[in-house]
């Protein structure tokens, strides 16, 4: 049995992948899971992190967001009994590689996954969503009529943070980097939605605790669910689309017009520039907005969401952000697996997820499904970030 890991001589130095020869998986311990993996999404692996939380080895396991079959449980496990559909992501220190048949996974990184979606779907989505909920619901707060600016939209992180706001009814402008971004981000409506009770979501999420569990306090709640009860926003079209291709376009000026001059509530942003294009690395692209355009952008109160690790911010810039009572926040989802803290948290919001990608409320933007033989030429690409879709592989 075969799986998928990298492996990167020095640092600095481009991570190349390949095929190992696995040994039998070990006996099933009390709260493992086995799983037959039937899909497994590929993510660019920041070895730098790995480094840096005394992670990284010299075989490093590839693909961690994985959807599959269980066969055989613990016998401490009780969420979870053999032909079990499951999905989940594989937390940072894990030995196993999700590009491999079968693995061995602790049931408390596992969801049910829903019948009507398909294996690429589970796997391909999982991440993209839980960044999206980290970004909108924990480290900033969505509503209707909140503007929301997500930068690069038609990523597939962006795709799923516009459909998320677009479901919680918030004023949604994007910003598109070709002519062919732009068409797809126009054509990114809302379906379904419907106007339906969400005090059982809330609460589930709330609370964190998993489903079964949670139907059991339905007769408590029921006071609760009278007391708190709204309805779901109507899903809101995309606001408006800046293509900044040519780089032409004031993406602080426009979303300044589209606001009225109030500017943005919450903007999540893809990186961006901190020095002026001169001084900036070849690496980074042109195509990402400057610091200073971001916090003009910015309304009063506003919450930034930043992928930028290397973000800093001069007197200036801070004097700026105080002055509007704004907000910075490093988006790094891997916190939810480095602690195991919110675990009942971090279930529900899995669970979540899963839900809105069967009611199609999450329509991801992904690949063709790969074959297990091309995993490898396809990992380096995604490692290149010259991958415009998620890339999944399919068993």
């Amino acid at each position: 049995m075969k799986a998928l890991y990298g492996q990167q001589n020095s640092p600095g130095e481009e991570m190349t992948f390949v095929f190992q020869e696995r040994e039998s998986l070990p006996p099933t311990r009390d709260h493992d899971v086995k799983v037959q993996v039937r899909a497994c999404a590929l993510s660019w692996m920041d070895t730098k992190l790995l480094s840096e939380v005394k992670l990284k080895k010299e075989l490093v396991p590839v693909g961690r967001e994985i959807s599959g079959v269980v066969l055989e449980v613990g016998s401490k496990v009780t969420f979870f009994q053999p032909d079990d559909e499951v999905v989940g992501i594989l937390p940072l220190d894990s030995e196993e590689s999700g590009v491999c048949e079968v693995i061995l996974v602790h049931e408390h990184y596992l969801v049910h996954k829903p019948q009507k979606v398909c294996w690429a779907e589970a796997a391909g989505t999982v991440r993209d969503g839980l960044r999206a909920y980290t970004a909108l619901h924990y480290l900033s707060q969505v509503s209707p009529g909140t503007s929301v600016l997500v930068l690069d939209g038609a990523s597939p992180f962006g795709t799923i943070a516009i459909q998320l706001a677009q479901h919680r009814g918030a004023k949604v402008i994007s910003t598109a980097h070709s002519l062919e971004d732009k068409q797809y981000l126009e054509r990114l409506r809302p379906t379904g939605g419907g106007r339906q009770p969400l005090v059982d979501q809330k609460l589930h999420v709330l609370l964190g605790i998993r489903a079964p569990i949670f139907e059991h306090l339905n007769s408590i709640v029921m006071d609760l669910k009278l007391a708190f009860l709204e309805l779901t926003p109507c899903p809101a079209p995309a606001a408006r689309v800046i293509d900044v291709s040519h780089g032409k376009i004031d993406v602080a000026e426009s979303c300044l017009e589209e606001t009225g001059g109030l500017g943005v509530d919450i903007v999540l942003d893809a990186g961006v520039r901190l020095y002026s294009a001169e001084d900036e690395p070849t690496s980074k692209s042109q195509l990402l907005p400057h610091k200073h355009d971001i916090i003009t952008l910015l309304g009063v109160g506003g919450h930034w969401i930043t992928m930028e690790k290397n973000l800093q911010l001069d007197p200036p810039d801070s004097h700026s952000l105080f002055l509007k009572g704004a907000t910075v926040s490093f988006l790094n989802d891997e916190i939810w697996n480095l602690s195991s803290v919110q675990q009942g948290k971090y279930l529900a919001i899995l669970e979540d997820i899963m839900e809105k990608l069967s009611s199609s409320v999450f329509r991801p933007q992904l690949d063709e499904p790969i074959p297990l033989y091309e995993a490898k030429v396809s990992m380096e690409i995604v490692q290149k970030n010259q991958a415009r879709k998620r890339q999944v592989i399919q068993f």
